[in-house]
């Protein structure tokens, strides 16, 4: 499956970026506007096998900081364009270009942030055993709605079953949640709570 889900991820993603093109071109001049430059958020994720890779995201959030210097709450930095841009998931467009690279696929376990690798039980870190993608099974189950055990358990369950029909099948469901708008948050957070591990 691996050799023919790159294909696939390749020539989509190829795709979607002609397409898409003007979108991204408006989504970035409307990113300009609202919190200037840099226009692309970069960020470390980890990746399949625990490989680190640089994560492509148009921002969202504005580079607001308290008077020592460390940034403000996600929720009050999240801006009226930022919030509709999660909403409608066009911040990940970028991401495109990270499957074209070869970091992420198009489907597969949501990239995490470097710093939750040791917070991992060994069955979460199965969900490195491959790519992350810019949308998966926890991503039409519920999103930012699930908590983290449940997400995990997800992840892992597509691990364990991955196969192009099941992909296809998440890729349809994707736009149903992406239209509907559901589980953009988790309650009383602008986006999810912090993974602390085990508890």
């Amino acid at each position: 499956m691996g050799s023919v889900k790159r294909l696939i991820d390749v020539a989509v993603a190829a795709a979607a970026l002609v397409v898409g093109a003007p979108v991204m071109a408006a989504t970035a001049a409307l990113v300009y506007a609202d919190v200037g430059r840099p226009l692309v958020f970069r960020q470390d994720r980890v990746g399949r096998g625990g490989r680190v890779f640089e994560l492509l995201k148009f921002r969202t959030m504005k580079a607001a900081v308290d008077r020592h210097g460390k940034p403000l709450p996600d929720a009050e930095r999240l801006t009226r364009l930022g919030r509709f841009l999660r909403a409608s998931s066009l911040d990940e467009l970028p991401q495109l270009i990270n499957v074209l690279r070869g970091d992420m696929s198009l489907v597969g376990p949501r990239p995490l942030l470097v710093e939750y690798l040791p917070r991992y039980s060994p069955e979460q870190a199965r969900r490195h055993d491959v790519k992350p993608g810019i949308t998966g099974l926890a991503q039409v189950a519920g999103r930012n709605a699930l908590s983290w055990p449940q997400k995990f358990e997800l992840d892992v369950y597509y691990v364990d079953h991955q196969s192009l029909a099941l992909d296809l099948k998440i890729l349809a469901r994707t736009v149903v949640a992406v239209v509907g708008r559901t589980g953009i948050s988790a309650a009383g957070d602008a986006t999810m709570p912090v993974f602390q591990g085990e508890r």
